[in-house]
């Protein structure tokens, strides 16, 4: 199942986002030895750490018996596996690889604004994500409709090592993945399954979802590039024409589903400039969609079409 969460992005301070690897600088400057942290930051600090745990369990707790009391509500078997990567386009795994990923950097920078090390900031909140989403396969696996995916696992583990990689390498975040959402016209053939509702048919109606890829060009440029960090390139991925879970049975409904890529553009709200302290934390928590924009679509059906604003 292409289940995610992403509770508790928007709490982490947008100004822990970037973390600057190197200095533009070529004087060689000697070491100065870090000054000891006062016993006020100490204490600060133990605060922040206590309330991120804190908080952080009690959500997941919440999340959690909230699945388990309005989601997985049918009938219970004993713990089973189901091979699904041939379902939906594969687009489910695109689902979990992106929650995974954002949870995980809500998470790393939370660390950050707690006063962790950056190190250990990094190594412990990478794998946030697939903390948070993995035992959800229990739940699967006791669903007789359904079953614990191996291939869900792994995407909750591509993503989280995803963010690590980025983080390891430069600190922040060059590559995004993000999503976009659109209503379609196939939830109403099977609402209990797509949605019979806007925020159910944003979960569950993959026909409606696509994911990105956004890269920060300027990240890779020169110092002193001209190129606005706000915008970037961004590679999408969906799919259409899918009711049921599997191609055959689709095709038996009449229908043949197809996967669609995109190629467009994306404004990246943490790029943009600002003083107040809540539209950065605003920006930091939106910066997990694809902002509308023109985009140009190719599909093995239809061929190449534009999208004057594709949302």
């Amino acid at each position: 199942m292409g289940l995610w969460a992403v509770g508790g992005l928007a709490l982490a301070p947008a100004a822990s986002a970037q973390i600057p690897t190197r200095a533009d600088s070529t004087v060689l400057l000697a070491p100065q030895p870090a000054a000891p942290p006062s016993p006020d930051s100490l204490a600060m600090r133990k605060r922040r750490l206590r309330l991120l745990v804190g908080g952080s369990a009690v959500g997941y707790g919440v999340i959690y018996t909230g699945l388990t009391t309005a989601w997985y509500t049918g009938e219970r078997v004993p713990l089973h596996w189901f091979n699904d990567l041939p379902e939906w386009q594969q687009l489910d795994k695109a689902g979990h690889f992106w929650g995974a990923f954002q949870e995980s950097r809500g998470a790393v920078d939370m660390l950050r604004w707690a006063g962790l090390s950056e190190k250990k900031a990094i190594w412990y909140g990478s794998f946030v994500g697939f903390a948070i989403q993995s035992p959800l396969e229990i739940l699967d696996g006791r669903d007789p409709e359904y079953g614990a995916s191996a291939t869900d696992l792994a995407a909750n583990f591509l993503g989280s090592a995803g963010l690590l990689a980025q983080q390891l390498a430069w600190h922040d975040v060059r590559i995004m993945p993000k999503w976009s959402f659109h209503l379609t016209g196939y939830a109403q053939r099977r609402p209990n399954v797509l949605g019979s509702n806007v925020p159910e048919r944003w979960l569950k109606d993959y026909n409606g979802q696509t994911y990105w890829l956004c890269t920060d060009v300027g990240a890779f440029l020169k110092p002193g590039n001209r190129w606005p960090r706000w915008l970037q390139p961004a590679l999408g991925y969906g799919g259409e024409d899918m009711v049921y879970n599997d191609d055959a049975t689709n095709a038996a409904a009449g229908l043949r589903p197809y996967r669609q890529f995109y190629l467009s553009l994306d404004v990246d709200l943490r790029r943009i400039p600002t003083r107040s302290v809540v539209l950065k934390r605003v920006f930091y928590a939106l910066s997990i969609f694809h902002m509308p924009a023109p985009a140009l679509e190719y599909n093995p059906r239809n061929g190449f079409g534009f999208h004057a604003l594709y949302l």
